[in-house]
């Protein structure tokens, strides 16, 4: 089993993980969590920071000064423990809640090798979320730099970089009405897999949680092997006949709220002919196999043909919200990625 895809992260909105499709019986989501990589420049500039002897007389024991904001979180991880796919979005969380927005943002640089138009938007006092106009190009490196230093009043922050491997363009269409999902990689297609998606047919807050969320999703991690429950919606005794738990092999989360792209657990004949799922993506054991192995967080899936839309803040699905929306969350405005 991939580490990177087990330690799971709870959505903000809590309205969007009651609404599960097929919920799994561990908490939502996988964002990895590791410690921040220093980079080599911040190091000497900590360095170049350390205090001289004090003179005969002067105070021995002053307190060192402490930073007033640093990082907490960057996920995706580095380039040495996974590949990231073209929609991949660099997450940011800060230590406590961040006063000067504007200030913080400035302070973090995107460096790539294949330069693209990306900007930053704010989700909460203390998470700040990078995405590109248009899918990274693949094959290359990102570097990601926090110079908290430079921040007024953080001189005494360390700097903190990430650089970023992008994979393969995993990009997925599924199709609901016709039944079928796409894969392309790198602009070619690879695998065509006959699919069940939800059913529809139970409707909670006036949300047809049975059905699949149509929009561009992005897969966020994986499992072997995932539990699948209706505890979810309140039905944990076995003879209730909404009642299931069920053993999921080759499971690819790809929103909070529960849906995943999965082996189908039977029920083939409905597989390319029918939508059956309780919101999830069935696949052939075949396909969804073979869709687990090529899986990279932040890949692409694409999903057509529901009357339920996908909520942009419902997982990694940044790509729900045009440029123009997406910008109006910064602090700042545009920048552009520079060469690294």
């Amino acid at each position: 089993m991939n580490p990177l895809f087990r330690k799971p992260a709870l959505l903000a909105v809590a309205a969007l993980v009651s609404m599960t499709a097929c919920a799994a019986e561990s908490a939502p989501a996988t964002r990895a969590q590791a410690a921040p990589a220093v980079s080599a420049p911040a190091k000497a500039a900590t360095a170049a920071r350390t205090p001289l002897p004090q003179a005969a007389g002067a105070a021995k024991h002053a307190a060192p000064k402490k930073p007033k904001l640093e990082i907490a979180d960057i996920t995706p991880m580095g380039e040495t423990t996974e590949k990231v796919g073209v929609g991949f979005p660099i997450i940011v969380t800060f230590d406590r809640d961040v006063r000067d927005k504007a200030a913080a943002e400035a302070a973090l640089e995107v460096e790539a090798e294949k330069p693209a138009e990306g900007a930053w938007r704010w989700v909460s006092p203390r998470k700040v979320i990078y995405r590109t106009k248009t899918y990274w190009k693949p094959h290359q490196k990102v570097l990601f730099t926090a110079h908290l230093s430079q921040i007024p009043g953080n001189e005494a922050a360390e700097d903190v970089s990430r650089r970023f491997a992008v994979g393969t363009a995993n990009i997925s269409v599924v199709d609901t009405r016709r039944h079928v999902m796409k894969t392309y990689r790198d602009g070619k297609l690879a695998k065509r897999i006959p699919i069940s998606a939800g059913r529809g047919g139970l409707v909670r807050n006036g949300v047809d949680v049975y059905l699949t969320t149509s929009g561009t999703h992005l897969t966020m991690g994986k499992k072997r092997v995932e539990t699948m429950t209706s505890s979810w919606m309140g039905v944990t005794d076995p003879k209730d006949p909404q009642y299931y738990k069920e053993e999921i092999p080759w499971a690819v989360r790809i929103s909070d709220s529960g849906e995943y792209v999965h082996q189908s657990a039977g029920y083939y004949q409905y597989l390319g002919r029918s939508n059956q799922s309780h919101g999830c993506v069935r696949a052939t054991p075949e396909g969804a196999r073979w869709f687990y192995t090529i899986a990279q967080r932040g890949d692409v899936v694409k999903i057509t043909g529901t009357k339920r839309k996908l909520d942009w803040r419902n997982g990694w699905s940044y790509w729900q919200l045009n440029w123009t929306q997406w910008k109006q969350g910064s602090a700042l405005g545009l920048k552009i990625t520079k060469k690294s």
